[in-house]
Protein backbone atom coordinates (compact mmCIF):
# COMPACT_ATOMS: atom_id res chain seq x y z
CA UNK A 1 0.00 0.00 0.00
CA UNK A 2 1.38 3.44 -0.98
CA UNK A 3 1.31 5.99 2.14
CA UNK A 4 1.72 9.62 1.87
CA UNK A 5 3.82 11.40 4.35
CA UNK A 6 3.15 14.74 5.13
CA UNK A 7 6.60 15.55 7.60
CA UNK A 8 9.05 13.44 9.39
CA UNK A 9 10.52 14.67 12.05
CA UNK A 10 13.70 12.94 13.23
CA UNK A 11 15.42 13.31 17.24
CA UNK A 12 18.96 12.30 17.72
CA UNK A 13 19.30 13.19 21.61
CA UNK A 14 22.53 12.55 23.09
CA UNK A 15 23.01 12.46 27.01
CA UNK A 16 26.79 13.09 27.32
CA UNK A 17 28.05 16.21 28.83
CA UNK A 18 27.96 19.14 26.88
CA UNK A 19 24.56 18.07 25.95
CA UNK A 20 23.96 18.67 22.58
CA UNK A 21 20.74 18.07 20.68
CA UNK A 22 19.54 18.05 17.29
CA UNK A 23 16.61 18.41 15.72
CA UNK A 24 15.83 17.82 12.05
CA UNK A 25 12.64 18.04 10.06
CA UNK A 26 12.10 17.47 6.54
CA UNK A 27 8.66 18.20 4.84
CA UNK A 28 7.95 15.60 1.57
CA UNK A 29 5.20 16.92 -0.26
CA UNK A 30 3.15 14.64 -1.88
CA UNK A 31 3.52 13.83 -6.19
CA UNK A 32 1.66 15.27 -8.69
CA UNK A 33 2.31 12.89 -10.97
CA UNK A 34 -1.14 10.87 -10.26
CA UNK A 35 0.70 7.75 -8.38
CA UNK A 36 0.44 7.92 -4.85
CA UNK A 37 -1.75 11.12 -5.51
CA UNK A 38 -4.45 11.98 -2.79
CA UNK A 39 -6.65 11.65 -5.59
CA UNK A 40 -5.72 8.11 -6.57
CA UNK A 41 -4.91 7.04 -2.79
CA UNK A 42 -8.54 8.02 -1.82
CA UNK A 43 -9.74 5.82 -5.22
CA UNK A 44 -7.24 2.95 -3.96
CA UNK A 45 -8.99 3.10 -0.54
CA UNK A 46 -12.50 3.24 -2.00
CA UNK A 47 -11.71 0.00 -3.66
CA UNK A 48 -10.04 -1.85 -0.73
CA UNK A 49 -12.42 -0.40 1.94
CA UNK A 50 -16.04 0.10 1.12
CA UNK A 51 -18.03 2.76 3.07
CA UNK A 52 -20.47 0.11 4.05
CA UNK A 53 -17.97 -2.44 4.99
CA UNK A 54 -20.02 -4.84 3.04
CA UNK A 55 -17.30 -7.12 1.46
CA UNK A 56 -14.36 -6.59 4.13
CA UNK A 57 -12.84 -10.20 4.45
CA UNK A 58 -12.82 -10.13 7.73
CA UNK A 59 -16.02 -9.22 8.37
CA UNK A 60 -17.01 -12.15 6.46
CA UNK A 61 -14.95 -14.58 7.77
CA UNK A 62 -16.28 -13.63 11.21
CA UNK A 63 -20.24 -14.14 9.83
CA UNK A 64 -19.31 -17.44 8.33
CA UNK A 65 -17.34 -18.28 11.56
CA UNK A 66 -20.85 -17.03 13.54
CA UNK A 67 -23.12 -19.20 10.99
CA UNK A 68 -21.65 -22.02 11.51
CA UNK A 69 -21.66 -22.26 15.13
CA UNK A 70 -24.87 -20.54 15.63
CA UNK A 71 -26.28 -23.54 13.18
CA UNK A 72 -24.49 -26.35 15.46
CA UNK A 73 -25.96 -24.64 18.41
CA UNK A 74 -29.36 -24.59 17.18
CA UNK A 75 -29.00 -28.32 16.39
CA UNK A 76 -27.29 -29.86 19.00
CA UNK A 77 -28.52 -27.95 22.03
CA UNK A 78 -31.92 -29.44 22.04
CA UNK A 79 -30.11 -32.73 22.69
CA UNK A 80 -27.67 -32.01 25.00
CA UNK A 81 -29.48 -32.83 29.02
CA UNK A 82 -28.09 -31.33 32.13
CA UNK A 83 -27.17 -34.53 34.67
CA UNK A 84 -27.69 -34.57 38.59
CA UNK A 85 -26.93 -37.26 40.22
CA UNK A 86 -26.47 -38.54 43.59
CA UNK A 87 -24.59 -40.95 45.79
CA UNK A 88 -23.27 -42.14 48.88
CA UNK A 89 -20.03 -41.97 49.47
CA UNK A 90 -18.97 -42.85 53.08
CA UNK A 91 -22.28 -42.75 54.61
CA UNK A 92 -22.68 -39.14 53.38
CA UNK A 93 -24.82 -37.57 50.13
CA UNK A 94 -23.05 -36.30 47.31
CA UNK A 95 -24.57 -34.10 44.73
CA UNK A 96 -22.75 -34.34 41.10
CA UNK A 97 -23.42 -32.54 37.80
CA UNK A 98 -22.68 -32.81 33.93
CA UNK A 99 -23.94 -33.47 30.93
CA UNK A 100 -25.45 -35.98 28.47
CA UNK A 101 -25.79 -36.37 25.20
CA UNK A 102 -29.13 -37.97 23.67
CA UNK A 103 -28.54 -40.46 21.13
CA UNK A 104 -31.34 -42.29 20.54
CA UNK A 105 -35.22 -41.34 19.78
CA UNK A 106 -35.97 -43.47 22.57
CA UNK A 107 -34.17 -42.22 25.22
CA UNK A 108 -30.66 -43.90 25.41
CA UNK A 109 -28.15 -41.04 26.32
CA UNK A 110 -24.25 -40.91 26.31
CA UNK A 111 -22.01 -39.23 28.78
CA UNK A 112 -18.94 -39.56 30.78
CA UNK A 113 -18.50 -42.59 33.62
CA UNK A 114 -16.92 -40.47 35.79
CA UNK A 115 -20.59 -38.13 35.82
CA UNK A 116 -22.68 -40.72 37.15
CA UNK A 117 -20.28 -42.35 39.00
CA UNK A 118 -21.26 -44.91 41.24
CA UNK A 119 -25.01 -44.37 40.85
CA UNK A 120 -27.77 -46.56 38.91
CA UNK A 121 -29.99 -43.29 38.87
CA UNK A 122 -30.25 -39.18 38.79
CA UNK A 123 -32.38 -36.58 36.40
CA UNK A 124 -31.96 -34.94 33.03
CA UNK A 125 -33.24 -31.70 32.46
CA UNK A 126 -33.21 -29.79 28.94
CA UNK A 127 -33.60 -26.04 27.83
CA UNK A 128 -37.06 -26.64 27.24
CA UNK A 129 -37.99 -26.83 30.58
CA UNK A 130 -38.29 -30.81 30.45
CA UNK A 131 -37.23 -32.99 33.72
CA UNK A 132 -37.09 -36.78 33.45
CA UNK A 133 -35.37 -39.48 35.16
CA UNK A 134 -32.95 -41.93 33.87
CA UNK A 135 -31.08 -44.91 34.72
CA UNK A 136 -27.77 -46.10 34.26
CA UNK A 137 -27.82 -48.56 31.63
CA UNK A 138 -23.80 -49.68 31.51
CA UNK A 139 -20.60 -47.98 32.45
CA UNK A 140 -16.78 -48.54 31.19
CA UNK A 141 -14.78 -46.93 33.21
CA UNK A 142 -11.46 -47.73 31.15
CA UNK A 143 -12.85 -45.72 28.62
CA UNK A 144 -15.04 -43.03 30.83
CA UNK A 145 -18.02 -43.51 29.07
CA UNK A 146 -21.89 -44.42 29.98
CA UNK A 147 -24.99 -45.24 28.82
CA UNK A 148 -28.20 -43.83 30.30
CA UNK A 149 -32.12 -44.61 29.31
CA UNK A 150 -33.89 -41.76 30.30
CA UNK A 151 -37.61 -42.06 31.16
CA UNK A 152 -40.84 -40.16 30.40
CA UNK A 153 -39.09 -38.80 27.65
CA UNK A 154 -42.58 -38.57 24.73
CA UNK A 155 -39.80 -37.31 21.80
CA UNK A 156 -36.35 -36.47 21.85
CA UNK A 157 -34.52 -34.93 18.97
CA UNK A 158 -31.51 -37.23 18.92
CA UNK A 159 -27.75 -35.68 18.06
CA UNK A 160 -26.37 -37.13 15.10
CA UNK A 161 -22.78 -39.12 15.81
CA UNK A 162 -19.92 -38.29 13.61
CA UNK A 163 -16.45 -40.03 12.87
CA UNK A 164 -13.83 -38.53 15.09
CA UNK A 165 -11.42 -40.15 12.24
CA UNK A 166 -12.26 -37.59 9.61
CA UNK A 167 -11.06 -34.32 12.07
CA UNK A 168 -7.86 -32.74 10.88
CA UNK A 169 -5.53 -29.95 13.07
CA UNK A 170 -6.94 -26.83 13.26
CA UNK A 171 -10.73 -27.35 12.21
CA UNK A 172 -13.79 -25.59 13.75
CA UNK A 173 -14.98 -27.65 16.94
CA UNK A 174 -18.36 -26.50 19.05
CA UNK A 175 -18.99 -27.78 22.95
CA UNK A 176 -21.99 -27.71 24.15
CA UNK A 177 -22.99 -28.82 27.83
CA UNK A 178 -23.59 -27.47 31.25
CA UNK A 179 -20.86 -26.08 32.97
CA UNK A 180 -21.17 -24.67 36.67
CA UNK A 181 -24.88 -25.55 36.07
CA UNK A 182 -25.54 -23.05 33.37
CA UNK A 183 -27.22 -25.07 30.64
CA UNK A 184 -27.06 -25.58 27.21
CA UNK A 185 -23.82 -23.58 27.39
CA UNK A 186 -21.97 -23.18 24.11
CA UNK A 187 -18.14 -22.56 23.36
CA UNK A 188 -16.07 -22.80 20.06
CA UNK A 189 -12.59 -23.75 19.07
CA UNK A 190 -10.18 -25.71 16.91
CA UNK A 191 -9.01 -29.34 16.92
CA UNK A 192 -5.30 -28.44 18.53
CA UNK A 193 -4.37 -31.65 18.93
CA UNK A 194 -5.06 -35.41 18.02
CA UNK A 195 -3.80 -38.72 19.28
CA UNK A 196 -3.25 -37.77 23.09
CA UNK A 197 -4.05 -40.79 25.12
CA UNK A 198 -5.49 -40.10 28.33
CA UNK A 199 -4.61 -41.97 31.34
CA UNK A 200 -7.27 -44.12 33.28
CA UNK A 201 -7.22 -46.91 35.36
CA UNK A 202 -5.07 -50.77 35.57
CA UNK A 203 -2.88 -49.27 33.79
CA UNK A 204 -4.80 -48.21 30.49
CA UNK A 205 -5.53 -45.00 28.09
CA UNK A 206 -8.06 -43.82 26.18
CA UNK A 207 -6.12 -43.63 22.62
CA UNK A 208 -6.73 -40.85 20.30
CA UNK A 209 -8.49 -38.81 22.49
CA UNK A 210 -9.02 -35.19 20.87
CA UNK A 211 -7.52 -32.14 22.48
CA UNK A 212 -9.59 -28.58 21.75
CA UNK A 213 -9.34 -24.92 22.99
CA UNK A 214 -12.53 -24.45 23.08
CA UNK A 215 -13.50 -23.69 27.00
CA UNK A 216 -14.37 -26.52 29.09
CA UNK A 217 -15.47 -26.21 32.77
CA UNK A 218 -16.65 -28.67 35.47
CA UNK A 219 -20.33 -29.93 34.21
CA UNK A 220 -19.45 -30.00 30.86
CA UNK A 221 -18.29 -33.19 31.15
CA UNK A 222 -20.19 -35.74 29.40
CA UNK A 223 -21.67 -32.74 26.76
CA UNK A 224 -20.67 -32.98 22.97
CA UNK A 225 -17.70 -32.16 21.02
CA UNK A 226 -19.29 -31.40 17.58
CA UNK A 227 -17.51 -30.64 14.33
CA UNK A 228 -18.85 -27.99 11.84
CA UNK A 229 -22.00 -30.03 10.83
CA UNK A 230 -23.24 -30.15 14.03
CA UNK A 231 -22.14 -33.77 13.96
CA UNK A 232 -20.75 -35.62 17.75
CA UNK A 233 -17.19 -36.08 17.30
CA UNK A 234 -16.62 -36.59 20.49
CA UNK A 235 -17.51 -36.66 24.17
CA UNK A 236 -15.86 -34.27 26.22
CA UNK A 237 -14.27 -35.62 29.64
CA UNK A 238 -11.43 -33.57 31.19
CA UNK A 239 -9.74 -30.54 31.93
CA UNK A 240 -6.00 -30.68 31.52
CA UNK A 241 -5.28 -27.05 31.93
CA UNK A 242 -6.27 -23.31 30.11
CA UNK A 243 -7.33 -23.99 26.89
CA UNK A 244 -6.42 -27.47 27.27
CA UNK A 245 -9.81 -29.70 27.09
CA UNK A 246 -10.06 -32.96 26.16
CA UNK A 247 -12.90 -35.20 24.61
CA UNK A 248 -13.69 -39.44 24.29
CA UNK A 249 -13.64 -40.00 20.31
CA UNK A 250 -16.57 -41.21 18.99
CA UNK A 251 -14.97 -43.83 16.49
CA UNK A 252 -15.21 -47.96 15.63
CA UNK A 253 -14.08 -48.58 19.16
CA UNK A 254 -16.38 -45.84 21.11
CA UNK A 255 -18.98 -47.63 18.86
CA UNK A 256 -18.47 -50.70 19.85
CA UNK A 257 -18.12 -49.69 23.75
CA UNK A 258 -21.83 -48.01 23.20
CA UNK A 259 -23.74 -50.85 21.25
CA UNK A 260 -22.13 -53.47 24.14
CA UNK A 261 -23.77 -51.12 27.34
CA UNK A 262 -26.91 -50.72 25.60
CA UNK A 263 -27.33 -54.75 25.08
CA UNK A 264 -25.42 -55.87 28.37
CA UNK A 265 -24.59 -53.14 30.53
CA UNK A 266 -20.63 -54.05 30.21
CA UNK A 267 -17.91 -53.70 28.00
CA UNK A 268 -15.68 -56.74 28.17
CA UNK A 269 -11.76 -56.39 27.99
CA UNK A 270 -9.22 -59.17 28.58
CA UNK A 271 -5.89 -58.93 30.47
CA UNK A 272 -2.89 -61.24 30.87
CA UNK A 273 -1.57 -59.54 34.13
CA UNK A 274 2.05 -57.59 33.13
CA UNK A 275 3.29 -54.01 33.68
CA UNK A 276 5.45 -52.52 31.21
CA UNK A 277 6.51 -50.17 28.15
CA UNK A 278 8.05 -50.24 24.78
CA UNK A 279 11.88 -50.26 24.16
CA UNK A 280 14.20 -51.04 21.43
CA UNK A 281 14.95 -54.67 20.91
CA UNK A 282 18.67 -55.93 20.50
CA UNK A 283 19.96 -55.90 16.76
CA UNK A 284 20.16 -59.89 17.16
CA UNK A 285 16.45 -59.94 18.50
CA UNK A 286 15.71 -56.89 15.86
CA UNK A 287 17.46 -59.09 12.67
CA UNK A 288 15.56 -62.51 13.64
CA UNK A 289 11.91 -61.06 14.07
CA UNK A 290 12.21 -58.00 10.99
CA UNK A 291 10.89 -55.22 13.85
CA UNK A 292 12.65 -53.08 15.84
CA UNK A 293 10.52 -52.35 19.09
CA UNK A 294 8.96 -54.78 21.81
CA UNK A 295 7.45 -54.65 25.02
CA UNK A 296 9.24 -55.12 27.95
CA UNK A 297 8.05 -56.86 31.04
CA UNK A 298 8.69 -54.90 34.06
CA UNK A 299 6.10 -56.11 36.56
CA UNK A 300 4.11 -59.97 36.45
CA UNK A 301 0.98 -59.63 38.53
CA UNK A 302 0.97 -62.59 41.27
CA UNK A 303 -1.78 -65.32 40.17
CA UNK A 304 -2.69 -63.32 36.80
CA UNK A 305 -2.23 -65.44 33.46
CA UNK A 306 0.79 -64.15 32.60
CA UNK A 307 2.15 -65.69 35.70
CA UNK A 308 0.51 -68.84 35.61
CA UNK A 309 1.77 -69.38 31.31
CA UNK A 310 5.19 -68.64 33.09
CA UNK A 311 6.44 -65.07 31.83
CA UNK A 312 8.57 -63.09 33.77
CA UNK A 313 10.32 -59.58 34.31
CA UNK A 314 12.82 -58.63 32.07
CA UNK A 315 11.02 -60.50 28.71
CA UNK A 316 10.65 -58.85 25.90
CA UNK A 317 7.42 -59.80 24.02
CA UNK A 318 7.41 -58.75 20.57
CA UNK A 319 4.39 -60.51 19.11
CA UNK A 320 1.47 -61.37 20.53
CA UNK A 321 -1.55 -63.90 18.73
CA UNK A 322 0.75 -63.62 15.88
CA UNK A 323 0.23 -59.70 16.15
CA UNK A 324 3.58 -57.76 16.27
CA UNK A 325 3.28 -55.28 19.08
CA UNK A 326 6.48 -52.82 20.14
CA UNK A 327 4.59 -51.08 22.55
CA UNK A 328 2.05 -51.13 25.42
CA UNK A 329 -1.08 -50.19 23.35
CA UNK A 330 -0.15 -52.33 21.17
CA UNK A 331 -1.00 -54.78 23.79
CA UNK A 332 -3.90 -53.17 24.96
CA UNK A 333 -5.51 -52.96 21.41
CA UNK A 334 -5.40 -57.07 21.44
CA UNK A 335 -6.97 -57.12 24.71
CA UNK A 336 -10.60 -57.47 23.90
CA UNK A 337 -13.63 -59.75 24.75
CA UNK A 338 -12.64 -62.42 22.61
CA UNK A 339 -9.88 -63.36 23.81
CA UNK A 340 -10.84 -64.26 27.08
CA UNK A 341 -10.34 -67.94 27.97
CA UNK A 342 -8.67 -68.54 24.94
CA UNK A 343 -5.41 -70.30 24.01
CA UNK A 344 -3.31 -66.96 22.83
CA UNK A 345 0.87 -67.22 22.11
CA UNK A 346 3.11 -65.08 23.14
CA UNK A 347 6.31 -64.58 21.14
CA UNK A 348 8.78 -63.66 23.30
CA UNK A 349 13.10 -63.10 23.48
CA UNK A 350 14.74 -64.98 27.40
CA UNK A 351 18.38 -65.20 27.48
CA UNK A 352 19.26 -65.17 23.92
CA UNK A 353 16.77 -67.31 22.96
CA UNK A 354 12.97 -67.03 21.24
CA UNK A 355 10.58 -69.35 22.78
CA UNK A 356 6.70 -69.19 22.43
CA UNK A 357 4.61 -69.14 25.89
CA UNK A 358 1.06 -69.86 25.21
CA UNK A 359 -1.39 -67.57 28.27
CA UNK A 360 -4.89 -67.50 28.78
CA UNK A 361 -6.03 -63.82 28.87
CA UNK A 362 -8.77 -63.77 31.55
CA UNK A 363 -11.40 -60.89 31.94
CA UNK A 364 -10.87 -57.41 33.35
CA UNK A 365 -12.55 -55.78 35.85
CA UNK A 366 -12.69 -52.20 36.45
CA UNK A 367 -12.29 -51.74 40.33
Amino acid sequence: MERIWSFVMLHILSVSAPTVTVAITATLRPRTDGVGSPTSFARSREKMEPMDGSNDPDEEALDAYSRVVTSVAERLIPSVASLQVRARVRGARVDGAGSGVVITPDGFALTSAHVVGGTDRGSASFVDGREVPFDVVGRDQLSDLAVLRLQNTGSLEPAELGEAAGLRVGQLVVAIGNPMGFAGSVTAGVVSALGRALPVQAGRVVENVIQTDAALNPGNSGGALADGRARVVGINTAVAGVGLGLAVPIDDSTRRIMHALMTSGRFQRAYIGIAGGGRPLPPRVAAAVGRDHGVEVMEVVAGSPAARAGIRSHDLIVELDGVAISDARDLQRLMVGDVIGRSVDALVWRDGVLRTITVHPAELTAA
